[in-house]
């Protein structure tokens, strides 16, 4: 196979970016439209992200986030995005650079766009296909996530997942049900 000198697949990378970036410009300066609301995914131990050492404590790989009804000063710049969220009642600032992000999903559109964070670490050299990990998309989580957590018996669950610390789960990153922030 002939060497890629041009990069296509950092290239491709950039542009999806962009649509996130241009689309949370957006959403910062006019706010959602209609049921649109998203799940970011990102590594919480990327160069460049910012969260609380109680965050990083619970997701020492990766973290997913909702920006739904409940989130505030979201700013956005060119190489990454600002956003107020509450956790546990707990208001947080995360700083996220874009090169962190995994995962983008719009449920209500059925639109997502999954990132390989290590081409951005390494820009100069391909990782050979052996090792290029397979993404767990926010949506793909979250059905496996629903799964297993539906009871064998017809008891309802005793906890709500995303009070779960990840490391309790197994797992570097929770996928937080929407219904947890429903009013019921």
């Amino acid at each position: 196979m002939a060497e890629d000198h041009i990069r296509y697949d950092i290239l491709v990378q950039e542009a999806l970016r962009a649509v996130m970036r241009k689309v949370l410009t957006e959403v910062a300066r006019t706010g959602l439209p209609g049921n649109h609301h998203f799940f970011i995914t990102f590594m919480t131990n990327a160069p460049g992200v910012r969260i609380s050492s109680r965050l990083q404590e619970r997701y020492p790989e990766q973290m997913t986030i909702v920006i739904q009804y409940q989130y505030w000063d979201l700013k956005v710049s060119e190489a990454g995005f600002e956003i107020g969220l509450s956790f546990s009642d707990i208001p947080e600032k995360l700083e996220i650079p874009f090169s962190a992000v995994r995962g983008f999903y719009d449920p209500s559109a059925n639109f997502e766009l999954e990132f390989d964070p290590r081409q951005d670490a390494d820009a100069s050299e391909p990782a050979p296909p052996a090792e290029v990990e397979t993404l767990k998309s926010p949506r793909a989580a979250k059905k496996q996530d629903a799964e297993a957590a539906k009871p064998a018996s017809k008891e309802k669950p005793k906890a709500a997942k995303s009070e779960q610390p990840a490391a309790e789960a197994g797992k570097g990153a929770d996928v937080v049900s929407l219904d947890a922030f429903r009013k019921k």
